[in-house]
């Protein structure tokens, strides 16, 4: 009872304007530890606590308890005495944490409730291609390069990160030795002076420190076999390769060998707050046989991971060529003799398992469907599950190439994949692109003036969801809707149902149209790539309607329904036909649109920028659906003939144009021409076949309106 009189006797000063204040008692040598006690500190200070190390009204103690497990937590209030345990001190931070959440979401600390969680999968990680000497030379990755010289920039990308409890920073490069070391044997292979080389060196130790505070693993993927321009001109290689292309043959010189292996030990010797190596066996490295690459690997990486000294984490990278090529197919072979160096890998002392074995999900757009249905090179076999492994763990690499500019955001998506693959050699995922870097805002039309700095602002929901529910599916939906209301009070109460409804646009889109690598579709644009010269343009009604579905078992192709149909055959009931999808994708589209239609943004720039985000993949869903039903009517024409079906064609597809003069409508006026990989070749320049060298919506609308055209001067292609 004289508890709960102090608690009411506490609120009501605090409600006369007495600060309540709270002493945070945390061991002091965990850097963790103090990180998690400054993040909560700041959000007890916004609710206006006051934070004291004496006496104090009440008490938060943070402490470890190893028994939790890694990265688990408890929440235990008492009175006016809440304990907060970590199973390590990640787990430590993620309790703090929760906390801070609740009281941002206006939740007391005399109403904060016992809580503890524990991750589901043990890697969460970000994927993260560096813009210097980046994979796709492009300009729209050059971009970045200021950006991602800041260190300001990584201190905000990794609070996001450990925010949305994700626990590893992968860093890809093609070559990134000559950014964080002068070789001791092969000085003249960096380019930078000595004062120069120091900022660098500056970068990536306050990177790699901040990452450690954090409780984020590091890895450094380097991919093979690539050396920098000044190391071929100074050195006898082979194969000078200056433009650094990366479907070549492999330089295997003894000198590359030995570099290569000297800058693995020297950078894990120099960085000590590096957690890991990880690497590729595929781009630069043709004419290699598998078990040639393996041979290299475990020549140059491995012994210079040993010789480095210390333990080392190591990803893995699955091979998706069993050829000689650089591209290839996949075999069983080749799974074989990768499992067993993978395992021979794993029983290394200076290796700290397990090891990460990773794969792409459904190659470069794992946001399709949760359902695997290929890996980069085409089929994956059993191979790697079967045994059962106990020295690895099989990752998933969650691509997204498909939308960069327009916020995304399905819970129930990210869930059922996290929940699908769930399986005991499942270790986590990597999330993340190859054709887009999250630093720069090269989007939003800069005579608006934003609250956030940096792209991967703007995109808060896709990290958080797969962030969070890679840590517990489990996580009620409630908690992302939250977020919603904390930043845009009332007017947030429906936008995440808004985005789960809109967002299954580029799924659809994706579930729909058969891909393979990075480019060769971008669904943000309704786009993919086409001929041999691989030009980028819309999907046209024929392209559609020419197109095999990914995913075969769930849904139908417009060219399938229709010849059965026309021969009156019949489908099997339990699959998603064209006329079925463009009616689901219309129904969310539309009750999309009506969630948001009543929401008054004038005042609330960010607001108005998640808005029309949700009404831009809604009218783009719209656009599908219409396709796809201008599509089977055109088709029909084709095979069957009859006036009707051609008329049915041409008005659905002027319906589609219409859809896609409302996407223009919505995001001409808040976003510029967007520089994209998607435009570019290999060795950066742009397609010489576009219309455009930059994206927008805009500089689409002829090639949308020529489908009309196409339904209008259609031909019956067989009689009656």
């Amino acid at each position: 009872m004289k508890k709960i009189i102090g608690v009411l006797i506490l609120g009501m000063l605090s409600s006369l304007g007495f600060s309540q204040s709270v002493n945070l008692v945390y061991p002091k040598t965990s850097p963790q530890a103090f990180y998690a006690a400054g993040r909560l500190k700041q959000a007890l200070t916004k609710k206006g606590y006051l934070v004291k190390t004496a006496k104090a009204d009440y008490t938060i103690n943070i402490l470890n308890n190893a028994q939790l497990g890694n990265e688990a937590y408890t929440i235990e209030p008492k009175g006016n005495n809440i304990a907060v345990a970590g199973g390590d001190g990640t787990g430590i931070i993620y309790g703090c944490l929760s906390i801070a959440e609740d009281l941002g979401n206006g939740i007391p600390l005399q109403k904060i409730k016992a809580s503890g969680d524990k991750p589901r999968m043990a890697l969460r990680a970000v994927k993260f291609d560096m813009p210097w000497d980046t994979y796709r030379h492009s300009y729209a990755l050059d971009q970045h390069y200021a950006t991602c010289r800041d260190i300001n920039y990584w201190k905000a990308f990794l609070d996001m990160m450990v925010d949305n409890r994700l626990n590893a920073l992968s860093l890809w490069d093609l070559h990134p030795f000559t950014f964080m070391i002068r070789a001791k044997n092969f000085p003249k292979a960096t380019p930078f002076n000595d004062k120069e080389l120091k900022v660098w060196q500056n970068l990536f130790h306050g990177i790699f420190r901040l990452a450690k505070e954090r409780g984020i693993d590091t890895y450094l993927v380097p991919f093979n076999i690539f050396f920098s321009p000044e190391f071929a001109k100074a050195y006898p290689v082979q194969r000078p390769n200056l433009d650094h292309d990366f479907f070549v043959d492999g330089d295997t010189s003894a000198i590359v060998k030995r570099y290569t292996r000297e800058s693995v030990t020297q950078v894990l010797q120099e960085y000590p707050d590096l957690t890991g190596i990880g690497f590729t066996l595929g781009e630069g490295m043709g004419g290699f046989t598998s078990q040639g690459r393996e041979d290299w690997m475990k020549d140059v990486y491995i012994e210079g991971m040993r010789l480095s000294g210390r333990k080392v984490k190591l990803i893995h990278r699955i091979p998706f060529s069993s050829t000689t090529g650089s591209l290839g197919v996949t075999s069983i072979e080749t799974e074989k003799l990768t499992r067993k160096a993978i395992e021979e890998e794993a029983d290394m002392p200076f290796i700290k398992g397990p090891i990460w074995a990773d794969l792409k999900y459904n190659w470069s757009h794992a946001q399709s469907t949760t359902k695997l249905i290929k890996v980069h090179g085409g089929k994956l076999f059993d191979t790697y599950f079967k045994p059962l492994p106990t020295k690895y763990k099989v990752t998933w690499t969650a691509r997204n190439e498909d939308f960069f500019c327009l916020r995304w955001g399905v819970p129930e998506f990210v869930r059922e994949h996290v929940e699908v693959n769930s399986q005991p050699y499942t270790g986590g995922y990597f999330i993340g692109s190859e054709t887009y870097i999250p630093a720069k805002d090269y989007f939003t039309n800069p005579q608006i003036k934003v609250n956030w700095k940096y792209a991967f602002e703007r995109q808060w929901l896709y990290y958080k969801l797969w962030g969070r529910l890679l840590y517990d599916p489990n996580t009620p939906d409630k908690v992302f809707g939250d977020e919603f209301i904390r930043r845009y009070g009332a007017a947030g109460k429906n936008l995440l149902e808004a985005s789960s409804l809109a967002g299954k646009t580029p799924i659809r889109t994706a579930s729909f149209f058969d891909f393979t690598s990075d480019l060769t579709l971008y669904s943000e644009g309704m786009m993919a790539q086409f001929g041999k010269d691989k030009t980028l343009k819309y999907i046209s009604v024929d392209d559609q309607i020419k197109r095999p579905v990914l995913d075969s078992d769930a849904y139908v192709s417009i060219t399938d329904y229709v010849k059965t149909t026309v021969a009156g055959g019949s489908i099997n009931a339990k699959k998603i036909t064209p006329p079925v999808l463009a009616d689901m994708l219309e129904r969310d589209c539309n009750k999309a649109l009506s969630l948001v239609k009543d929401i008054n943004t004038s005042k609330n720039t960010a607001l108005m920028f998640e808005v029309a985000d949700i009404k831009a993949w809604s009218s783009l869903g719209l656009n599908l659906a219409e396709k796809i039903r201008g599509g089977v009517a055109l088709q029909t024409y084709r095979l069957k003939g009859g006036e009707e079906n051609k008329q049915e064609a041409v008005k659905h597809l002027q319906n589609a144009l219409n859809y896609w003069k409302a996407v223009v409508s919505i995001t001409r006026p808040i976003y510029i021409d967007m520089p994209l990989t998607h435009m570019m070749d290999q060795n950066g320049k742009t397609w010489k076949d576009n219309y455009y060298d930059k994206f927008h919506w805009a500089l689409i609308t002829p090639q949308v309106a020529a489908d009309i055209e196409t339904a209008k001067n259609a031909k019956v292609l067989a009689s009656k």
